[in-house]
C-alpha cells in the first residue's frame, strides 16, 4: 500500500471498544443531569405532598372541619354552627337519641354563647372505613375541658373533602327549677311556659329540656322580685348526652318582709274580734266564766318569727310560735263576782306561699290547730 492510501485511513478503535474521552466526559455529565432531575423531581413531589397535607390538615381535614365548629362556638356564631352539616336534630334524630323531641332550641342563639372558649387542641384518628374520631381539648372560662367529635364525609369540592358531623355535637341540660317559673340561663332570660310542651300548663316543678351547643358552660340563676339563687354551672361536653341540673330558688328579702308583712296584717286582724275564738285565727282561749263581750281585746305582743322554706314548686311558712294575749271582764258564775282576765295564748302559723300565672303572689296563712 502506497503512502498516500496509509494517511487516508481512519485510526483504527482503542482495544475494547472504550469511547475516546470526549464521549465519556459527555455521557457521565448527561447521567448526573439526569439523577439531578430525578432527585429535583423527589424534592419537588415531597413538597407537594407536604404542602397538600399542611393544607389538609388546616383547611381541609376532619381536623380543621372541627376547630372550625368550635370557633363559630367561640366567636358566639349560633346560626353558623348550627348550620354546619350533621348540627341540627330533627324529632327522629332525638328520638333515636334518647332525648325528647320537646326538646326546645330556645338556647340555640348567640345571646347564650357567652362562656370564653380558648386554647383548642385536636387529634384524630380513624374509627371505621367512613367515621373519624376527632377528640379537642380546650380551656372554657378557665375550666380544662375535652370533647370527642364523630365526623364522616359528606361529598367534596374537586380535590377537597367535605365533612359532617356522624353524631349531632348537641347535648341536652334537663333543668329543674323549682321557686320560680322564671330563669335565665348564661344571662338569657327564660320562663318555663315558652319552652315546655304544656306551655301556660307547664308543671312549676317539671323539669325542662333544652338543646345546647357542646362544648359549652351554661349557668342557670333566678333573679327575679320573689326569688333568687346565686348561678349555678354545668358543663355540655359531651354529644346528645343529658345533663341533669336542679335549681333551688330562696324567697329575696322583699319578698319576705311582704310574707311577714302579709302575716302581721292576718294577726292584726284576728285580734280585732271581739270573741275568745276569732274565727279562722290561730288563738283563741275557752273561759267558763260569762265574759262580757264588749271588754274582750286581743292584742299580739310577740309575734312569730316567719321563716319561709322551699315547699314544691314555691315556698312555705315554716311552724312558728308567736303569743296573743287576751283582756276581758268577766263574772264568775260561782259567786257572781266580776273580775278582770288577763292571760298570754301561745299559737303556732303556718301557710303557704304561691306564685300565680299572673305573677302575684297568693300568701295563706293558717295555723296546724285549725287543721
Amino acid at each position: 500500500m502506497d503512502q498516500a492510501t496509509a494517511t487516508a485511513t481512519p485510526a483504527a478503535a482503542a482495544p475494547g471498544g472504550t469511547a475516546d474521552p470526549a464521549e465519556r466526559r459527555a455521557r457521565s455529565r448527561l447521567t448526573r443531569d439526569l439523577l439531578l432531575l430525578g432527585i429535583v423531581g423527589v424534592l419537588l413531589a415531597a413538597a407537594i405532598w407536604a404542602g397538600f397535607s399542611s393544607l389538609y390538615r388546616l383547611f381541609w381535614g376532619p381536623s380543621a372541619f372541627v376547630e372550625r365548629y368550635i370557633g363559630m362556638i367561640a366567636d358566639g356564631d349560633a346560626a353558623a354552627a348550627l348550620a354546619v352539616p350533621g348540627v341540627a336534630l330533627d324529632d327522629t334524630d332525638l328520638e333515636a337519641a334518647g332525648l325528647p323531641i320537646t326538646s326546645s332550641d330556645a338556647l340555640l342563639r348567640s345571646a347564650a354563647l357567652t362562656f370564653e372558649l380558648t386554647d383548642v387542641a385536636v387529634t384524630e384518628k380513624p374509627v371505621g372505613d367512613e367515621e373519624i374520631e376527632v377528640t379537642a381539648t380546650y380551656a372554657i372560662d378557665g375550666v380544662a375541658g375535652k370533647t370527642t367529635f364523630h365526623v364522616t364525609q359528606v361529598g367534596s369540592d374537586g380535590l377537597t373533602p367535605r365533612w359532617g358531623f356522624a353524631t349531632s355535637p348537641l347535648a341536652e341540660i334537663r333543668a329543674t327549677v323549682l321557686g320560680s317559673m322564671q330563669f335565665s340561663v348564661n344571662g338569657f332570660e327564660m320562663d318555663k311556659r315558652q319552652v315546655s310542651p304544656d306551655r301556660e300548663k307547664a308543671d312549676p316543678v317539671a323539669p325542662v329540656s333544652l338543646l345546647v351547643f357542646s362544648p359549652g358552660i351554661y349557668s342557670v340563676e333566678v333573679d327575679t322580685a320573689t326569688a333568687e339563687t346565686g348561678p349555678v354551672k354545668v358543663l355540655a361536653d359531651a354529644a346528645l348526652k343529658s345533663v341533669p341540673l336542679e335549681v333551688q330558688a330562696e324567697p329575696t328579702k322583699a319578698f319576705t318582709q311582704v310574707v311577714k308583712e302579709k302575716v302581721s296584717a292576718f294577726l292584726a286582724e284576728c285580734s280585732t274580734q271581739q270573741v275568745l275564738q276569732p274565727s279562722g285565727c290561730p288563738f283563741g282561749i275557752q273561759i267558763d266564766d260569762r265574759v262580757f263581750a264588749d271588754t274582750i281585746a286581743w292584742s299580739i305582743p310577740s309575734e312569730p318569727n316567719v321563716e319561709i322554706v322551699p315547699d314544691g314548686a314555691y315556698w312555705a311558712i315554716s311552724p312558728a310560735t308567736g303569743t296573743a294575749h287576751i283582756e276581758a271582764d268577766v263574772r264568775s258564775i260561782f259567786n257572781g263576782l266580776i273580775y278582770h282576765y288577763s292571760e298570754d295564748v301561745p299559737f303556732v302559723i303556718d301557710g303557704t306561699v304561691d306564685i300565680l300565672s299572673d305573677g302575684t303572689a297568693s300568701i295563706l296563712v293558717g295555723s296546724p290547730a285549725l287543721r
